[in-house]
């Protein structure tokens, strides 16, 4: 009797190890069925170009290049799946090109729209102003305030860790240089401003001589200036970076720009923002071309960015090929 007893327990033991094995290889299977995926172009029913996004509350808000009438909103929760949320900046002098947008969070908690638009009395296609427009939400809508500069494009605002600003953007009146504006608060101009950027090297000449599109990252106490250099008009648009020790510089050029570049199908990736993603990594968020000829149709990516161990960036960039989400 004893050993009867002895042979069904074993046989129960057996039979549950055996259960919980098949339980444990099913629910792998399901984990690798729902792996998040990602495919170039996003939303491409839309030209999107110079892209903007800011994080709050969990979510994802980006402001771009569109219809040029002002800026809409896209809201996400994953940087994968957009949904527009309709006008954030109603612009009545239009041309509305590469916005950004500021949270001032450490200050009065509310929403800067750095925007650039035609000059009042436009006759040129670069007769352009930066201006700055101030909201309670990031949704908008974005009442305007104030105008930073003329003859630009491209503004970006930084804050570094002592809370101190610092305008980025294109001065147009001397070919495509960047500029930085220190100010004392996110709509007061202070100080002179500096040319920290400016077209030196080859792949920055191929089509016209420009860098443009500023952004600045801040990494254990190295500033890295982040731009795109040639047209944005190009396939052989791409993205470089400068290091300084300060904001204002000086820069000097990564040696191995750019980090991101035409390959494959992949053709004028350029004017991006970083954001961390849900996976706590870095983001691009940048634009790319639909094709090889000279024009400005294009279209919103993602992909990632990261640091090595020798604080020098990489970035890579993909078309029509799914690839891991944030």
């Amino acid at each position: 009797m004893k050993q009867l007893l002895s042979l069904i327990l074993l046989i129960g033991i057996a039979s549950n190890s055996s259960v919980s094995l098949r339980a444990a290889e099913s629910a792998k299977e399901s984990a690798v069925a729902v792996r998040k995926t990602y495919r170039n172009p996003l939303l491409p029913e839309i030209e999107i170009a110079d892209p903007h996004v800011i994080r709050v509350d969990g979510k994802y808000y980006l402001y771009a290049t569109t219809h040029t009438r002002g800026y809409d909103v896209f809201v996400s929760d994953d940087l994968v799946h957009w949904q527009n949320k309709g006008l954030a900046f109603d612009d009545p002098r239009r041309g509305d090109w590469a916005p950004d947008v500021f949270h001032n969070h450490r200050g009065d908690g509310k929403f800067y729209l750095y925007y650039t638009d035609n000059l009042p009395r436009k006759a040129q296609q670069l007769d352009k102003q930066i201006g700055v427009a101030v909201a309670d939400s990031p949704l908008g809508p974005f009442t305007d305030k104030a105008v930073l500069a003329t003859n630009s494009i491209d503004a970006h605002l930084f804050q570094d860790d002592d809370k101190k600003f610092y305008l980025y953007y294109v001065d147009l009146s001397q070919g495509f240089k960047i500029r930085v504006q220190p100010m004392s608060d996110p709509l007061t101009k202070t100080g002179d401003t500096k040319v920290v950027i400016q077209p030196t090297e080859p792949w920055e000449k191929i089509s016209g001589h420009v860098t443009e599109g500023p952004f600045m990252l801040k990494r254990n106490g190295t500033y890295y200036l982040t731009y795109s250099g040639t047209g944005a008009d190009s396939p052989n648009y791409g993205i470089g970076y400068a290091t300084a020790q300060s904001p204002l510089g000086p820069f000097e050029k990564f040696k191995g720009n750019p980090i991101v570049q035409r390959g494959g199908k992949v053709l004028g990736p350029g004017h991006h923002s970083v954001i961390e993603g849900p996976d706590k990594k870095l983001w691009l968020v940048y634009h790319q071309k639909w094709d090889d000829k000279t024009n400005f149709k294009r279209f919103l990516a993602i992909d990632p960015m990261w640091f090595d161990d020798q604080g020098v960036i990489h970035g890579k960039a993909t078309r029509e090929s799914d690839e891991p989400a944030p």
